[in-house]
């Protein structure tokens, strides 16, 4: 298969469009939270994304399914899981855009696990990057302040549980086509949610039914298109747009929770995606001379 063009209009609008779709879904997930449990939430969220594959299995059929990485698979799926219930978890107890913030930290813990189980070298200035981004992540938690409230840290082990599962994905890219890594996360997901549901679950009220419908869809519908924006255009000009998700989720807690950031968190979220991008860039160049070496050296 071709390479992906390096920027690809359709897949900028893709990438821009699936981070609408995610704000909307944590959104809708943070009023839920206020009714329902969390893992109830995210159970049904993932109910979501497992219809979408199974639409698609219906299509393609089950070879979709085969791995030759089963463990990896699960483990990778239980990181999302996990990932996605602490997340949800924290927004019954903090603002959204605080939460959306912070979250912004996974790429920096990519970048650490990338070091420290994939061997990837990791410069002095992307080290630098990492450091002046959790500065930011501390200004928005505040430890010590009347603000600070232990929910963010569930967000930050939420951010970390996130990257762990991206480094999952980059060792099964060598092997494993991505919509069969989409599939296995989902029936992990569910079947691991589904086993706590008899302790959590309390019937929906029928003015909700249609919420959870939509949260369902829209997170679905999110995962879908990062994963066509990635297919058609390259990593390194989609992935900074997923920073544009803190405008949506600004706007959406105006509108639903009628509450907006205090500057320090406007502060702390330009620190992270400065610092983001950043390491982002450097990541895009390191790969570049990792690719110019191996062309040098399969040419000699």
């Amino acid at each position: 298969m071709s390479p992906a063009p390096a920027s690809n209009p359709a897949g900028i609008l893709l990438m821009a469009l699936s981070m609408f779709f995610f704000a909307a879904a944590d959104t809708i997930a943070k009023f839920m939270t206020a009714d329902y449990h969390a893992m109830q939430v995210v159970g049904i969220r993932q109910l979501g994304l497992l219809a979408g594959v199974l639409a698609y299995l219906s299509v393609k059929g089950l070879s979709t399914l085969r791995t030759r990485r089963p463990g990896l698979q699960f483990l990778r799926g239980a990181c999302a899981t996990i990932s996605a219930t602490l997340f949800v978890t924290a927004l019954g107890f903090i603002p959204l855009t605080d939460a959306t913030s912070i979250a912004f930290a996974a790429p920096f813990f990519v970048t650490i696990l990338g070091f420290l189980v994939l061997g990837e070298p990791v410069g002095i200035r992307r080290w630098s990057a990492i450091l002046v981004g959790f500065t930011g992540t501390l200004i928005i938690i505040r430890p010590g302040f009347d603000s600070f409230h232990p929910a963010y840290l569930l967000v930050v082990l939420a951010a970390l549980l996130f990257a762990a599962r991206q480094v999952i994905s980059r060792v099964l890219g060598a092997t494993e086509p991505t919509v069969t890594t989409v599939a296995f996360t989902a029936v992990t997901s569910v079947a691991l949610l589904a086993l706590v549901q008899p302790f959590v679950w309390r019937p929906v009220a029928p003015e909700h039914v249609w919420l959870f419908a939509l949260y369902a869809a829209a997170a679905g519908l999110g995962e879908f298109l990062v994963i066509k924006a990635l297919e058609i255009a390259q990593a390194v000009v989609v992935a900074p747009l997923q920073y544009t998700m803190i405008f949506w989720t600004t706007g959406f807690s105006f509108l639903v929770f009628g509450t907006l950031p205090d500057i320090v968190t406007y502060l702390g979220a330009a620190i992270i995606i400065a610092s983001g991008l950043y390491t982002l860039y450097r990541e895009h160049l390191a790969h570049r001379r990792a690719q110019a070496e191996a062309r040098r050296g399969g040419g000699s």
